[in-house]
């Protein structure tokens, strides 16, 4: 056993754990799986969380630090915020032309998307919104009369569940707030609570490429000292990654032992959650199993034709597995760094400016379920959504990702944006609710996956592929 890769160890965990919690849940040990087992998932979320802010905090500033040409900063800038845009309109591109062919939405009994449709007409009534998306009235159709009751007590059912009101609210004020807002909320007005673990992962990187700036500008004698006080405690955070990752098996299975015990009571319940979606489940994974397995190692091959597909995937999974289990870009992310200095070559100048930003702004696989899921929903609501609509959706998606936290199901959070922007009802995220645990983790592999293979051709376009040159 000890001499068996770390990413195998990973995946023995993985599906150990969901064994478990199968196991568990038919012979009703589901109250000691999550009480006395989980927390050990838990704990290890919170190992690779605290240590991925001061991670990233001391490798950015020795990265930037280390370039004394601030020219290259810039370069290093445009390129990657370039390549993420690309990287997501791509995914959504992708995820939108799937479900448009499969049409997951339309594969529910007729009678039952008739009462959606009225729910979602009672519902712009209600609200005083105004015309329907597709221009039809359903309600003023006097065959679907005998269906209306229903459709009136269905548009009662979304939400507690989701505390959808405090939701909504929080987007409201996102409406409220100036375009500029996001540039505003880069730049900290305490650095010291930004390091505390609030999320602002953005004002910690914009703190840190400043002060390694700084340090270049500063003479010599007096930089020295403090990048080779950076450079140690960045190999200190390095040395806890490792130390964190030997017992990352054991980590993992509980983890995934609790997500699954945590979904359901029975085996059925956990199947039964999956049939209802199971046409949406299926599309989006299509999808993110497309992006992740065609997509990306076509790109990396063309772009560096000495890497081959084992390759590809043999240096990356370790961070993968960590992703799905984790279900967090932010957790995962000093394993992504690892994985690509170590196994891909990219040097940490690349590594350590791309890959933080890329853990906050680039969400590949949640920009996709939010174009899916919205599309999804339309159908389901008997709504055909115009090319413009959805189009509408590919650019609010892409712009909701940059604002999503990478944290699991914050991309629920943006897709609420993301309804409201082609005048549909919010509340119906309550309806995939139900499966978006599991498609989370699938997605956050993307999200890695992503930012792995921007840093590498980054790193490639700069010749400093070390491994692959």
């Amino acid at each position: 056993m000890k001499k068996l890769p770390i990413h195998i160890k990973i995946v023995m965990g993985l599906f150990l754990g969901i064994i478990w919690a199968f196991i568990s849940s038919l012979l009703g040990w589901n109250e000691f799986t999550i009480r006395w087992i989980d927390p050990f998932g838990m704990i290890f979320i919170r190992l690779l969380k605290f240590i991925a802010v001061p991670l990233v905090l001391f490798s950015i500033i020795g990265g930037v630090s280390g370039l004394r040409d601030v020219s290259k900063l810039g370069r290093l800038g445009w390129k990657t915020l370039l390549a993420y845009m690309t990287t997501t309109l791509l995914a959504v591109s992708i995820g939108l032309t799937l479900v448009n062919i499969v049409k997951p939405g339309t594969h529910i009994d007729d009678e039952q998307r008739i009462k959606n449709r009225l729910s979602y007409e009672v519902w712009l009534q209600e609200n005083d919104i105004g015309m329907t998306q597709d221009g039809l009235n359903f309600l003023s159709d006097p065959k679907y009369a005998a269906y209306l009751s229903e459709a009136q007590v269905a548009q009662q059912i979304t939400s507690p569940k989701l505390d959808l009101e405090k939701k909504m609210k929080t987007i409201a004020v996102q409406k409220e707030n100036s375009p500029l807002k996001f540039i505003v909320e880069m730049v900290p007005d305490n650095i010291f609570a930004s390091l505390s673990g609030n999320g602002l992962m953005l004002q910690v990187i914009f703190f840190a490429i400043f002060f390694g700036i700084t340090l270049v500008f500063i003479p010599e004698e007096a930089s020295v000292p403090i990048i080779n006080l950076v450079n140690g405690m960045n190999l200190i955070f390095l040395k806890m990654v490792d130390l964190v990752m030997k017992g990352a098996p054991f980590f993992v299975f509980c983890l995934l032992a609790g997500v699954v015990a945590k979904m359901a009571d029975s085996p059925q319940a956990v199947f039964d959650i999956f049939v209802g979606l199971g046409s949406y489940s299926l599309t989006l994974f299509s999808g993110l199993f497309l992006l992740t397995f065609v997509v990306y190692p076509l790109i990396v091959k063309l772009l560096v034709s000495n890497m081959s597909f084992k390759d590809f995937f043999k240096n990356i999974s370790p961070a993968q597995f960590l992703a799905f289990s984790t279900s967090s870009s932010a957790a995962t992310l000093p394993v992504t760094m690892e994985c690509v200095e170590e196994n891909v070559g990219v040097p940490k100048s690349v590594s350590s400016f791309v890959l933080p930003i890329g853990a906050t702004v680039n969400m590949d696989g949640t920009s996709m379920f939010e174009g899916v899921a919205v599309v999804f929903l339309a159908q389901l609501h008997f709504i055909d959504l115009t090319i413009a609509q959805q189009l509408t959706i590919v650019f609010t998606a892409a712009a909701a990702s940059i604002g999503s936290a990478a944290v699991p199901s914050a991309g629920l959070i943006m897709m609420i944006m993301v309804l409201q922007s082609v005048g549909l009802n919010p509340a119906w995220v309550a309806i995939i609710f139900p499966v978006d645990r599991i498609l989370d983790m699938c997605r956050t592999v993307v999200n890695v996956t992503g930012d792995m293979v921007v840093s590498t051709l980054i790193a490639k376009s700069e010749g400093e592929l070390e491994k692959y040159a």
